[in-house]
């Protein structure tokens, strides 16, 4: 079933820990953070030891994303302050079979991410070594953007990509998630929901989980209704 993912990148600093507490009792598993370095982007966020502070206190898969410039630069520092998946940017180096090699290598999952003027074919020799694609649905570098609509053909190119290889990674999305375009991207089977500002700067945080929950519980519902009937059609068909 598809997850949740919190992005950290629009929360208030000063209220993490009752942020992270409520992610924790509410079931939270993975944690997206955004790391910029004012190059690749233009802005800046958190560091390694932001990360090891998250890791030392929870239990929460860190799921960190690098919007940096070479990333080759920042991979030791990350892996070692605790990120269990590390995803890179296609376009932020030449090297990016080294880089997805040495993250494995070095015992963690291997991410690749594109910009949303990035065509999806790119992908295709790369693909097979990650665990994970992040399709972004807003310019990285600042949250509280508004999803771009060409992110639905995007990921219906990706699903053919993947399908054409054989491959499966686990598929990303992150930027402009809200309840307004959810179901869309469940339906094109995205596994992964990063969501920012619409939860994190969200009066009723809870409140607000809870509907986005409740959207994705009620759709995998109906897709495991309609295998169901299509089951029984072939048995008797």
């Amino acid at each position: 079933m598809a997850q949740i993912v919190p992005s950290l990148l629009s929360a208030d600093i000063l209220d993490l820990k009752n942020l992270l507490e409520e992610f924790r009792d509410f079931g939270i598993e993975w944690l997206h953070i955004d790391i910029m370095d004012g190059h690749f982007v233009p802005n800046l966020s958190f560091g390694p030891q932001f990360v090891e502070s998250i890791r030392e206190g929870d239990k929460f898969l860190l799921d960190v994303h690098l919007m940096v410039t070479p990333p080759e630069n920042f991979l030791d520092l990350f892996i070692k302050a605790g990120a269990d998946l590390i995803t890179v940017h296609l376009e932020s180096t030449p090297h990016i079979h080294r880089v997805i090699s040495y993250i494995k290598i070095s015992g963690c999952k291997a991410g690749i991410a594109i910009n949303p003027g990035t065509p999806v074919f790119l992908l295709e020799d790369i693909i097979k070594d990650v665990d994970l694609v992040l399709l972004m649905s807003v310019n990285p570098g600042f949250g509280g953007q508004e999803f771009i609509e060409n992110t639905f053909k995007r990921l219906k190119d990706l699903r053919e990509l993947c399908k054409s290889l054989g491959v499966s990674p686990l598929i990303e999305v992150d930027g402009g998630i809200n309840g307004e375009n959810i179901e869309k991207l469940l339906d094109l089977g995205v596994d992964m929901l990063v969501i920012g500002s619409a939860i994190t700067r969200s009066k009723d945080r809870r409140l607000r989980l809870s509907e986005l929950d409740s959207i994705i519980k009620k759709k995998q519902e109906g897709i495991l209704e309609l295998q169901f009937h299509k089951k029984v059609g072939e048995s008797y068909g």
